[in-house]
């Protein structure tokens, strides 16, 4: 029984990992059909490197930062209980792979190719493990200081604000040291259009990170006798009531519509564990409705060209996620209670700051060192013939 059970728990946890890794060509399909016809390799190909550069940077480096666990033994030691910490690696490692993932969205169209893996090694070996360990591994003690400050420790069943605030928050400072695509904004304040190139490649990205997402949330469990069909509606109620806001508040929009579900699914993760489905369908409706507010605040009015929006959808939408599992995860709104409204205020502004400073150092320094744009000609051209000299849609080469 032993056996079987050890088994078990590899399958279901290496199935959650499968799922996930899916997720990441939702990421590529998502930018694709957002980014205009000339990035759209560039996008793909960002997404299929980072992963790879993410893999090796959070098995020799990030793994043992966040958990103290270390591959280099024999053979024989990692098949301990049927490899099961070996599929943990892998699936955990899907999550901090989303990180570069997230930052490629707002960056997309204007950033050089090598100086963004050079990031993604250091973000997925250095910054993000160290506050996954800080949440997920009580690493120097921070969670026992929650408890013992808050009444309760710092709650994030699926990463709300350990994987997609940290995101959004670390892509932030990347954006504003990149700038604006060329000629996105004019001189006289008025905005260029720059409208998706593919509504049904947007929508694709939209539903493959959808579907993935219930391997995100509910194999966050980590074992079969943990699994919990809470949480799987409470992330189906949670995008229901992201799509249904963004739908009203985005006026029909199919962009807003299709990434309504992602805004839902982010802000549920943390607290879909805990939540009433009625206290999901909330927590999902507001931030359906406040990435449709905060894109349009950023992009219109603050003048930041955050081209997927990826800072309202995983960093503001993520905190919200944070915050929103010390409101209804409280017994007295239907929750299942042990969460404190301090702890999930203060985990989350921890994350927050840890994501700010980590992404400003980072692309920061990069940006001093080899820099982070394209130039002028190379933008112009796009980023598909000036980096890997083929278009997504080569007319030009193939029709004589």
């Amino acid at each position: 029984m032993d056996a079987f059970k050890a088994g078990g728990d590899v399958l279901f946890i290496l199935l959650g990992a499968i799922m996930v890794l899916a997720m990441h060509a939702g990421f590529a399909f998502l930018e694709l059909g957002t980014v205009r016809k000339k990035n759209q390799v560039n996008a793909l190909v960002k997404i299929l490197t980072d992963f790879s550069m993410s893999t090796i940077a959070y098995f020799f480096i990030g793994y043992g930062i966040a958990y103290g666990v270390g591959f280099m033994t024999g053979a024989e030691h990692l098949l301990a209980k049927n490899g099961y910490d070996l599929v943990k690696f892998f699936f955990l490692l899907t999550f901090a792979a989303a990180i570069p993932a997230i930052v490629s969205g707002g960056i997309a169209e204007r950033a050089r190719f090598n100086p963004q893996l050079a990031a993604t090694f250091i973000l997925v070996g250095f910054v993000y493990p160290f506050f996954e360990g800080l949440v997920w591994n009580n690493n120097w003690g921070f969670q026992d200081w929650m408890q013992a400050s808050f009444g309760a420790k710092f709650h994030d069943f699926a990463g709300s604000v350990v994987v997609h605030a940290m995101g959004g928050w670390i892509a932030l400072p990347a954006v504003l040291l990149l700038g604006a695509r060329r000629g996105r904004y004019r001189q006289d304040g008025m905005m260029s259009a720059h409208p998706p190139s593919s509504i049904p490649f947007l929508a694709l990205g939209a539903w493959i990170l959808t579907v993935g997402w219930f391997g995100f949330n509910v194999m966050s469990a980590q074992t079969l006798e943990a699994v919990s069909g809470l949480v799987a509606v409470n992330s189906l109620m949670a995008m229901v009531g992201g799509t249904l806001a963004a739908l009203w508040a985005g006026r029909n929009d199919p962009g807003f519509i299709h990434n309504g579900p992602l805004a839902g699914l982010v802000a549920v993760c943390a607290g879909s564990d805990l939540m009433h489905p009625l206290g999901a369908l909330i927590t999902g409706a507001v931030a359906g409705g406040l990435f449709v507010l905060m894109f349009t605040i950023t992009q219109n009015k603050w003048k930041i060209d955050d081209v997927l929006g990826v800072w309202p959808l995983h960093g503001l939408c993520g905190a919200w996620g944070g915050i929103a599992a010390g409101i209804f995860g409280l017994q007295a709104l239907g929750g299942l209670g042990g969460v404190s409204f301090g702890a999930q205020l203060a985990g989350t502004l921890a994350g927050v700051g840890i994501a700010l400073a980590g992404g400003a150092l980072v692309y920061g320094v990069l940006k001093a060192v080899i820099g982070l744009r394209l130039d002028a000609e190379e933008e112009f051209i796009g980023a598909d013939l000036s980096i890997h000299k083929v278009s997504a849609t080569a007319e030009r080469e193939t029709n004589w």
